[in-house]
């Protein structure tokens, strides 16, 4: 079956074409970067004009690029949430009409599941069950999967997520957004044990993350000494960059055994870091363990992943419906 995907839930209009939920036909993003650049982060306003402007060409691109025109469809999956409200709408009620005119099914799909079923598009995919840990600018938890569509929330973000750790870091040090690849660059010019930052929740049982706390050390340390920092921005990055993944990797380790999977995901923007994919493979290794992460341009928000959960959903005999909505968070 070939499934038309679409993605529009933060500051990325992407779309895609998927074979059976796993052949990866074609798969195009039309990022918003350089529109929030200047101001420090994704506006939710400016971001849904962008979908607008840019949905019908980016859909276009990705039929073309297929071989294939919209009468070759066998469904279309879109993105239900979790994001921005506006900006799910776009790609929502573009789908939706697009499905209704061809006379195909359509099914929303929950974002964070599509991240975790992104690992199903590479060649060497896990084997059931698995531990994932999503780790990306709005969300960090950790799930185990025991089937496509059956996954389970073993522990979460008690308040910051880690790549919005990593943007607002990046902020306080003078970097610029997004922060995450370029606090990574930096991190690898400095030394992480020069000026070392708790590990939080470390010491817990359970699987949830706190980062707000180390992201405020940050900030202090910044205030209290701002002329001191001008020489030592690398190794504040190391040292932060090294605390997280201590805690991540850690946390998703820890939920594999506990579980006894001899397998773990790493997905989600994060996923796309350097050293968490070392830090990770290298744990796995050790610990007997088999390590899967998506190639970078299946990390971000794209509509690939989208199209191949969807695929998942249908088998199910799940079905969109005209009166279905957008949400914007993940129902507790």
């Amino acid at each position: 079956m070939l499934i038309l995907g679409i993605e529009s839930s933060c500051d990325e209009t992407a779309a895609a074409v998927v074979e059976d939920g796993c052949r990866v036909l074609s798969s195009v993003v039309a990022s918003q970067v350089d529109v929030h650049h200047r101001y420090g982060g994704v506006v939710p306003e400016l971001a849904s004009r962008k979908h607008i402007e840019a949905i019908l060409p980016v859909v276009t691109d990705a039929l073309d690029q297929a071989g294939f025109k919209k009468s070759d469809l066998g469904a279309v999956a879109v993105t239900q949430g979790p994001g921005l409200v506006g900006s799910l709408l776009v790609g929502y009620s573009f789908a939706k009409a697009l499905a209704y005119g061809l006379a195909i099914p359509w099914v929303g799909v929950n974002h964070l599941e599509g991240h975790i079923l992104s690992v199903f598009l590479e060649n060497d995919p896990p084997d059931f069950p698995f531990c994932a840990l999503l780790a990306s600018g709005g969300h960090t938890a950790i799930y185990y999967v025991t089937a496509f569509t059956e996954i389970e929330r073993m522990g979460q973000t008690r308040d910051d997520a880690a790549g919005e750790a990593y943007d607002k870091v990046a902020k306080v040090l003078g970097l610029g957004y997004p922060g995450g690849k370029v606090i990574d660059d930096l991190a690898h010019q400095g030394d992480p044990t020069r000026i070392p930052f708790k590990r939080p929740f470390l010491d817990r049982n359970g699987f949830d993350f706190s980062f707000s706390g180390i992201k405020s050390a940050v900030h202090r340390l910044v205030q209290n000494d701002p002329d001191g920092m001008a020489g030592q921005v690398a190794d504040v990055a190391a040292g932060f960059q090294e605390a997280v993944i201590d805690v991540l990797t850690h946390k998703l380790m820890q939920a594999a055994h506990s579980r006894n999977c001899g397998h773990v995901v790493v997905v989600g923007g994060v996923a796309a870091n350097r050293r968490l994919r070392e830090r990770v493979s290298q744990a796995g290794a050790e610990q007997g363990v088999a390590v899967h992460i998506p190639g970078m341009d299946l990390c971000g928000d794209n509509a690939a992943m989208i199209a191949a959960a969807g695929y998942h959903y249908l088998q199910k005999g799940r079905r969109g419906k005209l009166d279905d909505d957008v949400y914007s968070r993940v129902p507790l």
